[in-house]
């Protein structure tokens, strides 16, 4: 981008006159200056302040202008770094059907290349990883809830939300958090998302920019990675080992403007991150200036004690983005989750969602917070943790002794699934393939890597088996059929 030193901004002429619109008057002055050409591309605009200042009106006047022209794209910026005028003036591109033969668009290339997989049809069955016990929410009271908001809705909430979220619910979320995960926050430092996926990406699009490098855990959630890899991002794998990410080789890795960590259960090892290496964490991003997101999808599923504080909560140096979600306590066709952010961000947040979606549909928030409020929330957490154990100690007590190429079942001490190593990728291809054939799921650990352009190694085979996502007695059932298709002793 072009600095201000060398496009100062020309705003002689610019009077606003008196009395109501200013901020409409403000948007399409600047607007025209940008049309025109008298503020080019690449433009640092001066700051609210400067600008409330020089043309004697308040900062909320010029903030209201600066949102329209952010939305409609004239204007755009980079956190922490000031607002720029857009580029506008399009290249022009010759039409697909003029393309040779064979050649794509780079973006669909990128898009080809960073995919997700398609979900996994029919109902749950053992051992799918990410599923939460959904056959034990309560969707009698959801739909009374929900009935009882849809016979008389508040008009407030009918119209075009606020972007960053119910008000209610951000009070709920907050509240929740100090209370129940140690992290200290208010409202408005919340912007709910259509799920954590959504929240990552937001955070791709607004605090990196194309050709920076990000730090991702290495096993690690490749749909985290795939939103980083579109928004630009070279991605670079921190090893993993039993406690969590290995801090000193992110130190070795060079400059990254981002790290991506799931510290309360890594996904897909399932370890947990240190309190010495968090400390560590927090301060390689205080010393570089970079920001960590914490993807917080399962931490209220811990078995011995209290759920750990999240890596936001000691962070004090305004860092860490925590991202949070309900899927995994309600049900993963409720695209409901948040951001939790450092109050210089949340700002920026808002705006970009404005852009992206508008808003969140409401009834879905206004549900969800008066099942927060109305005591729910807390009493299903507590039920759906019993049953994650519950479930977990069927697994762990009916799997075999020994099966051949793999290593014992480690301990579990949090979160919905567990991984567990085979010697050779060929062993890891069989015993998934003989279980898929009588019916029972298991992932390949092997497809969590980053890919490196070699063929992958047997250091990386193993499997992946969720554990919560069916009751105690299909679980049994499943592991009787394990044993019979890969040869063990019933």
């Amino acid at each position: 981008m072009v600095s201000s030193a060398s496009l100062p901004v020309d705003l002689s002429g610019l009077r606003l006159q008196s009395g109501s619109g200013l901020a409409r008057q403000l948007y399409q002055a600047l607007r025209e200056r940008v049309l025109d050409g008298r503020l080019p591309g690449g433009t640092r605009l001066p700051a609210s302040r400067q600008l409330a200042e020089r043309l004697g009106v308040s900062r909320n006047t010029i903030n209201r202008a600066l949102d329209q022209l952010y939305a409609e794209g004239y204007v755009q910026g980079r956190v922490g770094d000031g607002t720029y005028v857009a580029d506008i003036v399009a290249k022009p591109q010759p039409p697909v059907a003029d393309a040779p033969v064979g050649t794509r668009s780079a973006a669909r290339q990128m898009l080809d290349a960073h995919h997700l997989p398609p979900p996994l049809s029919g109902p749950p069955r053992a051992f799918r990883v990410g599923v939460p016990a959904f056959d034990l929410f309560p969707f009698d009271t959801w739909a009374r809830l929900s009935a009882r908001f849809w016979r008389r809705p508040s008009p407030a909430r009918l119209g075009y939300g606020d972007p960053a979220g119910d008000a209610q619910l951000r009070e709920l979320i907050a509240a929740y958090l100090r209370s129940s995960r140690g992290l200290q926050c208010d409202p408005g430092q919340i912007v709910v998302t259509c799920g954590s996926q959504q929240a990552i990406s937001l955070c791709a699009q607004l605090l990196i920019e194309p050709g920076d490098s990000v730090a991702v855990e290495d096993p690690g959630y490749r749909a985290a990675a795939h939103a980083l890899s579109i928004a630009g991002a070279q991605l670079r794998g921190i090893a993993v080992d039993g406690e969590g990410l290995d801090v000193a080789a992110l130190e070795q890795a060079g400059a990254c403007r981002l790290a991506y960590v799931t510290p309360s259960h890594q996904y897909p090892t399932g370890v947990t991150l240190s309190l010495p290496r968090r400390l560590a964490l927090l301060d390689w991003a205080e010393r570089n200036e970079a920001w960590i997101i914490e993807d917080d999808y399962d931490g209220e599923y811990r078995y011995s004690g209290t759920p750990l504080a999240p890596l936001a909560a000691l962070d004090r140096g305004q860092r860490v983005v925590y991202v949070g979600t309900f899927s995994k306590i309600a049900f993963p066709g409720l695209r409901l989750g948040y951001l939790v952010l450092p109050p210089s961000l949340a700002r920026a947040f808002a705006r970009r969602r404005a852009v992206d979606i508008r808003h969140s549909e409401i009834g879905t928030q206004a549900v969800m917070a008066e099942f927060i409020a109305a005591g729910h929330f807390q009493r299903h957490i507590r039920r759906m943790r019993n049953a994650a154990r519950t479930r977990r100690d069927a697994l762990l007590a009916g799997w075999p002794q020994t099966v051949p190429g793999c290593q014992s079942l480690p301990d579990v001490q949090a979160g919905l699934h567990l991984s567990v190593r085979c010697d050779s990728l060929a062993r890891e291809r069989e015993l998934i393939a003989r279980a898929a054939a009588v019916g029972v799921e298991i992932n390949p650990l092997s497809s969590q890597w980053l890919p490196d352009g070699e063929t992958v190694h047997d250091a990386r085979a193993g499997l992946v088996l969720g554990f919560a996502a069916v009751p105690e007695a299909q679980i049994e059932s499943a592991l009787q059929a394990l044993r019979g298709a890969w040869g063990l002793p019933a």
